[in-house]
């Protein structure tokens, strides 16, 4: 293992895998009610050409992998894929975001495929408003989810939640609530820019980043909390992303900020994704992508890919240009799995 690094000296050694783009949910801010087009079967990796991605980008220094979706459990077999990756030696940690609902059948087998913790996607703890953000009744589904991650040692048990002015920033003190009485570690994460045809209650300003009406900074949401006590900076307590952590005193649990939009954390940015359709994107915030798919299935040999991949890290942006209403236009969140 060499390591990487991209033109601005940032290590890189995380690769973010999406494994599909379709989801069981309808997100206001992620997808439209009528969904999007969908990939034909045979434009996504297989399970096979995944691991080989993986494999090579391990060679080269990533030792970190996370795989999302869409909603990466409505993948058939994805236990099969998990155990692909857990065989790469130079690989210490393989994790999960989905949204929870199906992950009650398969928390336990996914850990002994080799699947160290989960992040699970939850923005409502009331059943009329999760209702209404993902357009299903799913959430007693989610939270026997997250019991099942918890039971089978899939900790640390994260949980994420997308703050929306107007929609769900009622709940701030409900959820961070959570990290005192039941020892939740609950992620704030900034409403963030993102496809500027999204729907009107989504990732969406129409060039105006910090006017969209439902984005909220962190440093607001922190205001929200301060009746529970004075939170205390703390360390990660698993991972290597870009939140910041606090603990409330004689809380258990942990409350993450994540504020890609009014402190960008792009100067020590370590990742890559990679699309359901074989596309290395170097930026979660630019249209910037490098093909892996088509030299793969063309025969290419090891070398190469890895050229294309050290490629894709050359090609790095410094930092993402919210500031200035710049925001992808080709992607859907939904599409590379945030």
């Amino acid at each position: 293992m060499t390591g990487l690094s991209d033109a601005f000296n940032r290590p890189i050694n995380y690769l973010r895998i999406s494994v599909t783009d379709r989801c069981n949910l309808r997100c206001t801010y992620c997808l439209p009610a009528e969904g999007t087009r969908l990939l034909p079967h045979s434009e996504i990796l297989t399970y096979e050409e995944i691991a080989t991605i993986a494999r090579l980008a391990a060679e080269l220094g990533i030792n970190k992998l996370r795989l999302t979706g869409g909603e990466p459990l409505v993948r058939a077999k994805l236990t099969e894929l998990v155990a692909m990756l857990a065989e790469i030696s130079t690989i210490d940690d393989i994790s999960l975001t989905t949204n929870g609902i199906l992950l009650k059948d398969y928390a336990s087998e996914l850990a002994q495929a080799g699947l160290k913790r989960v992040n699970i996607s939850l923005d409502s703890l009331r059943r009329d408003k999760f209702e209404r953000i993902t357009r299903h009744r799913k959430l007693s589904e989610v939270l026997q989810g997250i019991e099942a991650a918890k039971a089978c040692g899939l900790s640390p048990v994260k949980i994420n939640m997308v703050v929306m002015r107007g929609i769900n920033d009622d709940e701030l003190v409900d959820f961070a609530n959570l990290t005192i009485a039941e020892g939740w570690h609950v992620r704030f994460i900034e409403l963030m820019p993102f496809a500027t045809e999204n729907p009107p209650e989504g990732h969406s300003t129409g060039g105006k980043t910090n006017l969209h009406p439902q984005f909220m900074p962190a440093q607001e949401i922190t205001r929200h909390l301060s009746g529970l006590g004075t939170l205390e900076p703390c360390l990660p307590i698993a991972g290597n992303g870009p939140a910041k952590y606090f603990r409330f005193p004689h809380a258990t649990g942990t409350i993450g900020f994540i504020t890609p939009v009014s402190q960008h954390f792009c100067f020590n940015c370590n990742r890559l994704r990679l699309t359901a359709e074989g596309r290395l994107r170097p930026c979660l915030l630019s249209d910037e992508e490098v093909d892996l798919r088509q030299p793969l299935r063309d025969g290419a040999p090891p070398q190469e890919l890895k050229q294309a991949i050290t490629e894709a890290i050359r090609r790095k942006p410094g930092k993402h240009h919210l500031s200035e209403g710049a925001t992808t236009q080709k992607r859907h969140m939904s599409q590379v799995g945030g």
